[in-house]
């Protein structure tokens, strides 16, 4: 019998990714519906590949009838077809903030979630978290950082754990000079040496503040005390995570940098599946490298980690939208590297740290923090 899938984010790096993997094993999923922002013409081509039920535009409209495919438009008709359809998985391959309802409203109605999404927890990590529990579903994380430690503690006591250690890549920028970090651009920024991924994420990657998220989400999703994490920067980005035990193990998950490892885990959790990557080949892997962070050249992982220890959600939840809305400036020639960090600095400290377990009010902290964010982004440009 195949597994009824549905995709939010189809058309990014993940959703392309995770249709490749479903391509060597047409035998064993069914495509329900796919979801797109804007790019309609790849959808429309995945959705006559795949054959799926349904393909949803959430932004551009498009006037089309796609050889029995039903065409949808909107966020509501892809939240009203994770409600509604007969769906085993939920992939939210979608980034930012915009993952944050339908990873919900998949966790309330108990339908499998496979996240490659790390704002959604970072904004609602207990709301989504507890929504899991209530409903007995699962929820496969597909960051490779939370994959590998997800993997790391099957059959294991959670209680024995010493320690959960993400590595990171260091980004374009590990061996640059802080001294010269005023001058980065962003053609340089978007070349990561090791992943190919969305600009946003790369980006991310480049101020680290990617593995900030991933410090959050690794709290709400493996219930760790902040004192239980930390990350080291490992440049070949082979070793995806390691837990160490309180016993002096540690447990490693490595493979070569390929989301299509920890996508197709997600995809058929707890069968594993060929996903096209090729092994390690451990006879011409020469060395495996490790280093400290240096948070002069990352502040962004340093705020992140402050915000972490705070234990709260609203700073998170501002933090995120002040880094998206500093990231997309950036993109677009509006803002230096430097000043990303300026706009998430300056956009947190106008919040006071609270907990917040109400859908309505993440969203209403989300929208407010975003126009505070463009307010500093104005102070800025006219400093």
């Amino acid at each position: 019998m195949k597994k009824k899938i549905g995709i939010v984010g189809s058309t990014g790096s993940i959703g392309t990714q995770a249709l490749d993997v479903i391509n060597l094993h047409r035998d064993k999923f069914e495509i329900v519906f796919l979801s797109c922002n804007s790019n309609v013409d790849l959808m429309v081509e995945q959705g006559k590949q795949f054959s799926a039920k349904y393909i949803v535009s959430a932004g551009k409209k498009f006037d089309a009838e796609y050889f029995g495919i039903k065409v949808l438009y909107g966020y509501e008709s892809v939240i009203k077809l994770i409600e509604n359809e007969d769906i085993d998985l939920v992939l939210i391959a979608t980034t930012g903030f915009s993952g944050v309802l339908p990873t919900y409203v998949a966790a309330k109605r108990g339908v499998e979630i496979a996240l490659a999404n790390k704002e959604s927890i970072v904004a609602a990590g207990s709301l989504i978290t507890e929504a899991v529990k209530r409903t007995r579903s699962t929820l496969i994380p597909v960051d490779s950082e939370h994959s590998a430690v997800f993997q790391c503690l099957m059959g294991q006591n959670r209680d024995k754990i010493e320690k959960v250690i993400l590595t990171a890549s260091g980004g374009p920028f590990r061996n640059r000079p802080f001294d010269s970090f005023d001058h980065i651009s962003k053609t340089e920024a978007l070349k990561h040496p090791n992943w190919s991924m969305g600009a946003k994420i790369t980006i991310d990657s480049a101020t680290m503040m990617n593995k900030g998220l991933e410090l959050i989400e690794a709290k709400y999703l493996f219930d760790l005390h902040p004192s239980k994490l930390d990350v080291v920067i490992h440049p070949q980005s082979i070793i995806h995570s390691m837990v160490s035990f309180v016993d002096g193990s540690f447990l490693a998950q490595l493979g070569y940098p390929d989301m299509r490892t920890p996508i197709s885990f997600s995809l058929m959790y707890p069968e594993r599946l060929v996903s096209g990557v090729k092994p390690i080949d451990f006879k011409t892997l020469s060395v495996l490298t490790f280093q400290e962070v240096d948070f002069r050249k990352y502040r962004c992982l340093e705020l992140a980690i402050n915000v972490l220890n705070q234990g709260n959600n609203s700073l998170m939840i501002a933090m995120n939208a002040a880094n998206e809305v500093a990231v997309e400036y950036f993109l677009k020639d509006n803002l230096s590297f430097q000043q990303i960090y300026d706009v998430i600095e300056g956009t947190v400290e106008k919040y006071s740290s609270k907990n917040i377990t109400d859908i309505d009010e993440i969203f209403e902290l989300d929208i407010l923090s975003r126009e505070t964010a463009k307010q500093v982004v104005k102070k800025l440009k006219r400093g």
